[in-house]
């Protein structure tokens, strides 16, 4: 079947065999070999490397000379910027008449985010069974009822690409799973299976960490029998066997075609759950790290500009986990502490759980950093902030959800008891609830802000589509699509342009706003990953970091209300590490004057401020000169 490959600047369409083939580099080869053996032992590395090798060779030889040259040339802290800005959106979110969903998409990029929005996340694409894509039956096809690989690479001559690699399972009814039904030997080791469904110990059971109740072993008749097959996540999704180095061949072609088709960013689905092993939880096992970094080995040698960035919905410790020595394993990691503290941040009015927690996340080198997102397709996850606030307060938290109406997730724990998995709503309505107050205006506030933590932090920031305009809760969906279909609504194209068009409508004024944010953000280089981050403790009612360019010397204090009630700031200079003679609010263009090391803001609810240092200082909180309290230069709005 025709995968749709295209000439570009980067890839042939097809292999050019004519020029000398790959010649992997010693270090290169014992780092691979070193990998698979760790997890398969010498014997079997021995036996699958001439086909890794292949795999490798075959890309290499659909790549142009220009791709060689500047593979060659690329440097690893210079992977992002503060120009990065992903967009997460299904490729069907917008519906459109006479045209294909991507197309769709593309076109409302085009008109509305063109300057703004650089990547695209493209959730799973792919022919699927189930879960909105998730349950993967053919990992080379685009879906044709959202469009075709000819779509995508229109998007991907404009903007980045971020795809999903649905690593960890397959569908029931896909092509891999039929030929292991069927007896196929070039399957026979693809899935986890068992003779009896209760072939595995109570004990071993109660070890197993799930983000489901749903029974893990699924019953399948087969050519040599019944089998029961191990499916962490629902019966429709098979997990693969990574005991076999097939599998991992298999994917890693995978993966290589993905970047042949514009993807320089591979998201890997639920790798936490990659490796079984009885006796442990089979949750962020040593080896499913060995397996990303394998990976990773195979794209530094081939494919070096590739990031691939790990969903592990896990207690945060565990998450950084996957960064590895900073060098070595994922470049990027979704930061999924962050939507659950800062979602608690503006239900309490306090911050000071975000900024504690904030104060020590930073990534492990300059080649790496975090995925910024607060929603996603998936709910708001509860166990990455399991070990960074109390039980008290996120039973306190899921309850104001409820309110709000949402829904909560639950996974099944090894004593039989369930707990709470994720919080299933979205931003918006976690936010300010399903009934709109007598004050819209701080509602939108309310939403600006809580954004705009996510925009000032250190990383990539992540934007869900549907958060752009502000989107509520559609518990329509939930009856058919289960507690996540509550944010994973479609739009219709033509009603979302006038609503968009509207200035009285509440998606108007959250998109210009969030725009006008993200535009500023873009063209300041102190939002580089790279750039320091410093936390400034005031209190609980202002979020405050401080980020610093120290190669353009750039200073932004950032600065964000997360309460209904005005406040006001006084901080000294010493505190956020800068003198200046003037600072410029990026978020409204005002002008504040400092004098005597003293700064004082009065701050409105909800308010954000972006205070850009003046570009003459020489900077440093100890540099000469006599500092004036911050006073605006002209009228501001109360």
């Amino acid at each position: 079947m025709s995968t749709g490959f295209h000439e570009n600047d980067r890839h042939h369409a097809e292999p050019d065999f004519s020029r000398p083939p790959l010649e992997v580099r010693d270090a290169d080869r014992e780092r691979i070999l070193g990998l698979m053996t760790s997890v398969w032992g010498n014997e079997a590395a021995e036996e699958f490397w001439p086909e890794l090798e292949r795999i490798l060779r075959v890309y290499h030889a659909c790549k142009t000379d220009a791709a060689i040259a500047d593979d060659a040339a690329a440097r690893p802290e210079e992977r992002f910027s503060e120009r990065d800005v992903v967009l997460i959106t299904y490729g069907d979110f917008i519906r459109s008449q006479g045209r294909t969903p991507l197309a769709a998409l593309n076109a409302f990029l085009e008109v509305y985010m063109r300057g703004a929005i650089n990547c695209v996340h493209i959730l799973p694409f792919y022919p699927s069974s189930s879960d909105r894509g998730f349950s993967v039956m053919d990992y080379r096809v685009v879906d044709p009822r959202l469009g075709t690989w000819k779509d995508l690479h229109e998007l991907g001559s404009r903007l980045r690409l971020m795809f999903d690699a649905v690593v960890n399972h397959a569908s029931a009814k896909g092509e891999w799973f039929r030929e292991y039904r069927s007896g196929n030997p070039e399957y026979r080791d693809f899935f986890i299976e068992f003779e009896s469904p209760d072939a595995i110990a109570p004990e071993h059971l109660a070890e197993i960490l799930r983000p489901r109740t749903s029974d893990l072993l699924t019953r399948f008749d087969t050519l040599h029998g019944d089998r029961y097959v191990w499916t962490t996540f629902s019966a429709d999704q098979v997990d693969l066997n990574y005991e076999s180095p097939r599998v991992v061949l298999r994917i890693l072609e995978v993966l290589l075609e993905y970047y042949r088709h514009g993807a320089d960013i591979l998201r890997l689905d639920a790798v936490t759950y990659l490796w079984k092993e009885f006796g442990t939880s089979c949750a962020n096992h040593p080896k499913a790290h060995e397996i990303v970094k394998l990976l990773r080995a195979a794209f530094d040698v081939v494919a070096p500009r590739v990031a691939l960035i790990t969903e592990t919905n896990v207690p945060h410790e565990e998450n950084v986990r996957y960064f590895g020595n900073g060098r070595d394993e994922a470049q990027m990691v979704y930061n999924f502490a962050l939507p659950p503290l800062v979602l608690l941040s503006f239900l309490q009015g306090d911050c000071s759980a975000l900024t504690a927690w904030a104060k020590e996340n930073v990534p492990t080198s300059g080649s790496t950093t975090f995925f910024n997102f607060l929603d996603s397709h998936d709910g708001i996850g509860m166990l990455p902030i399991r070990d960074i606030v109390p039980p008290e307060t996120i039973d306190w938290m899921i309850a104001r959800v409820r309110e709000h109406g949402g829904l909560v997730s639950y996974r099944k724990n090894g004593d039989g008891t369930e707990s709470a998995y994720e919080l299933n709503c979205t931003w918006y309505s976690a936010l300010n609830g399903e009934v709109d107050d007598a004050n819209p205006d701080l509602q939108v506030d309310r939403f600006v802000a809580s954004r705009a933590v996510a925009l000032s932090l250190a990383g990539v920031p992540g934007i869900y589509l549907p958060s752009l305009f502000g989107s509520k809760n559609d518990h329509s969906g939930v009856a058919a699509g289960g507690p996540r279909a509550i944010n994973r609504q479609t739009i219709d194209e033509k009603r979302l342009f006038l609503t968009l068009m509207d200035p009285n409508t509440v998606p108007h004024r959250i998109a210009r706003r969030f725009g006008d944010l993200i535009r500023v953000r873009i063209a300041e280089s102190a939002f580089h990953p790279n750039s320091t981050q410093t936390l400034v403790e005031h209190g609980s009612e202002v979020f405050i970091v401080a980020r610093h360019n120290r190669q353009t010397d750039d200073f932004i204090l950032a600065l964000v209300n997360v309460t209904a009630e005005p406040q006001e700031v006084r901080l000294a200079s010493y505190q956020v590490g800068r003198k200046s003679a003037q600072w410029t609010d990026l978020a409204s263009e005002d002008t504040f004057v400092p004098v005597e090391g003293i700064m004082d803001l009065s701050m409105r609810p909800y308010q954000v401020m972006w205070l850009k240092a003046d570009p003459q200082e020489d900077g440093g909180a100890n540099s000469g000169g006599a500092d004036r309290i911050l006073e605006p230069s002209a009228p501001r709005e109360a």
